[in-house]
């Protein structure tokens, strides 16, 4: 939310409250979506993608300081009728986050984009891989690598590195969200959305947020993750492990919220 302010004598813009977060999920596109949504002429983000607020561990969470939060958002980037957000999707999956979240601003929009569960998990291995963080093969990581979610959580069960299939359960992930956060309040999008229907996508956010849509579409990059090339892709045995593993969670995505995956 953008206030005018005044500072010094000098007439400056403040941030009373964030008015949405893409909170979720990891490796679902959201890179994309804020590569976009940043080229709105009244959409702000902070300095960079991911600020990490609500999910930090080492803050005072009983005396919060939200001043360390809207810091990031420089006044002369802020302007009357502008939205600002942040897209940091750990969010639905770190539990504590929500809950801070709602106590920060219970009006808050929440964006999520969601992606076939185990090809989600396929490119966060993939991430993890890269980065020097994960040293077992795939099939490993999702069998008898879950352990260290476990073994090794930072809190409540929560791995921010090995949790590639515990992050896939959406269901599970949406019914806290709902909990909290009224319907209309949240929009559910899927990361084909961006590719089948960009234009379509675009205005429904911008619907969602209460701002006038693009002047012009974003110019469409490949900022896509799931375009990784078809002999990086993962095996029919592990894909069909991981099926049998979100079954239930994804049935529950079905009945409740319509949502369904096709493969890629």
């Amino acid at each position: 939310m953008f206030r005018p302010g005044e500072l010094d004598g000098v007439e400056t813009a403040l941030v009373d409250r964030l008015d949405f977060l893409i909170a979720g999920v990891q490796k679902g596109g959201t890179t994309a979506l804020w590569h976009f949504l940043r080229q709105h002429p009244n959409i702000c983000f902070g300095s960079r993608k991911e600020l990490h607020f609500f999910d930090d561990e080492t803050r005072n969470w009983q005396a919060p300081n939200y001043d360390a939060l809207h810091r990031h958002y420089a006044p002369g980037d802020l302007r009357a009728g502008a939205v600002m957000g942040d897209a940091t999707p750990i969010y639905t999956y770190w539990t504590p986050a929500l809950e801070r979240i709602y106590a920060y601003n219970r009006d808050i929009k929440l964006i999520v984009s969601l992606r076939h569960p185990a090809e989600r998990a396929y490119s966060h291995w993939r991430m993890e891989i890269l980065r020097n963080a994960e040293t077992l093969s795939f099939s490993e990581a999702i069998r008898d690598g879950r352990k260290r979610v476990a073994e090794q959580a930072e809190r409540d069960g929560l791995h921010r590195v090995y949790s590639y299939v515990e992050r896939g359960f959406y269901a599970e992930q949406l019914e806290k969200v709902f909990s909290m956060f009224a319907r209309q309040q949240v929009l559910i999008l899927k990361q084909t959305d961006l590719a089948c229907r960009f234009g379509a996508v675009m205005d429904e956010i911008c619907s969602f947020l209460d701002i006038g849509r693009f002047p012009t579409y974003p110019r469409r990059e490949q900022v896509f993750s799931f375009a990784e090339r078809l002999e990086d892709s993962f095996s029919e045995e592990d894909r069909s492990y991981l099926e049998a593993v979100f079954h239930d969670d994804m049935k529950a995505l079905r009945d409740v919220y319509g949502i369904r995956f096709c493969r890629q």
